[in-house]
């Protein structure tokens, strides 16, 4: 008999099958906020080109939730971006964070081991940062570790601020 798993939104994280007692992955849980995210990087000009990115390493694989790129026509490149998209609704800001933080570094880890071209960023919320991320022992660690953030807008679905550019 199989069990599936939710998110506190009824959406499914993975499955065990209680007779082989396997865990496998039905869908990737997506952040509350992430089609807005995504809305307000398509109109800032982005291209989405995974939803979501895998980033692999040895036999390990963890998946940022989206990866996009930009080209920018004076230099005849293109801006490449990897976004963890994050709306801070737990019951700790800090806790929130501790657990952006942690895929934060992780997936910077990674990337450097890589051949990739992709900056890495976290996308949150106008809100979240107007309250979350004016707390002292978060800005000090945004600035300290230069934590590119994505500031948008949730209702109207734009990007306000870019910071750590």
């Amino acid at each position: 008999m199989n069990q599936t798993e939710a998110d506190r939104h009824g959406r499914p994280l993975f499955c065990v099958d209680k007779g082989m007692g396997s865990v496998y992955t039905i869908d990737m849980a997506k952040d509350i906020i992430h089609d807005q995210v995504k809305n307000a990087l398509i109109k800032d000009g982005w291209t989405i080109t995974h939803d979501p990115f895998t980033i692999a390493y040895g036999t390990d694989h963890v998946f940022a939730d989206l990866a996009a790129e930009r080209s920018i026509a004076a230099e005849r490149e293109n801006d490449k971006i990897i976004v963890e998209i994050k709306s801070f609704v737990g019951q700790s800001a800090i806790n929130d964070f501790e657990g952006a933080l942690g895929k934060y570094v992780l997936y910077q880890t990674i990337l450097a081991e890589l051949p990739l071209e992709h900056k890495l960023c976290l996308a949150i919320g106008t809100n979240t940062y107007k309250k979350a991320f004016q707390r002292s022992i978060i800005k000090l660690t945004v600035e300290r570790h230069n934590i590119p953030l994505i500031i948008v807008d949730i209702d109207t679905e734009e990007i306000n601020q870019w910071i750590n550019w």
